[in-house]
């Protein structure tokens, strides 16, 4: 059953008029993209006070680091949004409250976003924010020797992808999150048919995908599917999360599936009740608070020694 907390959630997100529906793909991008900076207060709740809140330049790229304490691992985190909207902000609440009970730092990345900037922008600024870490992360006060990447749906996607660069490159991760991941260009699992009408379908997903990645020649390479990759051996261990009532939920229990058969070590947590998005909304879905706090205690495990 849907927890009544979803449905009260959902009534914080201004609905768009009927002109901003008729209006080109472009203009309604951009209402969506405003709405959910509008609503992120009343969704995520006040700013939890940390030691170390700082906002910084990486190599182009802005970031923004969270820390309670010098010589902390790091999380590289990449917010949520369709790889076309959402930002630092719309993840601040989630990244601090993950912070604070880790006990590792957050940075959490502003890549650039679609359709202004299509694959591989997002991309490369993932990696030149890990790139940037490793090359300046004692000067920011972090040890980037022991370093997670993560993120939430599209967010999630970016992570995962840049994980397995990573480990083709030589330079492995020690731990990634993934909540949600957006990770099938196809949209071909039952869960679209099943629970498309809490908040996220097979068409807006479509739409998300050929904005991200244009060209369709593409959207089935390792950089965009990472259910096409062949080899997950070597991956680094994982969380991921799913939802109950998300359409993306079987597309994310089937990677979680695919990295166990290649020998990761997975912990794969359905959360009941909730739907897509819920994570970062703090100040209104109880499950929300729970996520971070089980990625923080993972977090913990996986690079505090």
């Amino acid at each position: 059953m849907l927890h009544p907390q979803v449905n009260a959630a959902a009534a914080l997100r201004r609905r768009p008029t009927a002109d901003e529906l008729a209006a080109d793909p472009y203009t309604r991008l951009l209402g969506v993209r405003a709405a959910m900076e509008d609503a992120n207060e009343a969704e995520t709740g006040p700013a939890l006070p940390l030691p170390v809140v700082a906002d910084f330049d990486a190599d182009g790229v802005p970031c923004r680091l969270y820390a309670t304490k010098i010589g902390a691992p790091v999380l590289l985190y990449l917010h949520g949004g369709g790889w076309c909207y959402g930002s630092i902000e719309t993840v601040d609440r989630f990244c601090r409250r993950v912070a604070d009970r880790s006990g590792c730092a957050v940075v959490s990345a502003g890549y650039r976003l679609a359709p202004e900037h299509v694959h591989p922008a997002a991309l490369d600024d993932a990696e030149t924010v890990l790139n940037h870490l490793r090359k300046e992360g004692s000067g920011l006060g972090l040890d980037a020797s022991r370093l997670a990447i993560g993120g939430d749906s599209a967010g999630g996607q970016l992570a995962t992808v840049t994980a397995r660069r990573q480990r083709d490159a030589g330079t492995p991760l020690d731990y990634q999150v993934l909540i949600y991941p957006a990770l099938d260009p196809l949209t071909s699992a039952e869960s679209y048919d099943e629970v498309g009408e809490y908040g996220l379908d097979r068409a807006s997903m479509k739409l998300a995908w050929e904005t991200y990645v244009p060209d369709p020649a593409l959207r089935l390479t390792p950089d965009v599917a990472p259910l096409a990759v062949t080899d997950l051996s070597g991956m680094p261990p994982t969380l991921l999360i799913t939802a109950e009532y998300d359409a993306l939920r079987d597309e994310g229990a089937d990677y979680a599936d695919a990295l166990i058969a290649a020998g990761v070590p997975v912990v794969h947590t359905r959360y009941m009740g909730v739907n897509h998005g819920f994570a970062r909304k703090l100040a209104t879905i109880d499950a929300a608070r729970a996520a971070a706090d089980q990625v923080a205690s993972a977090l913990r495990s996986a690079l505090t020694f």
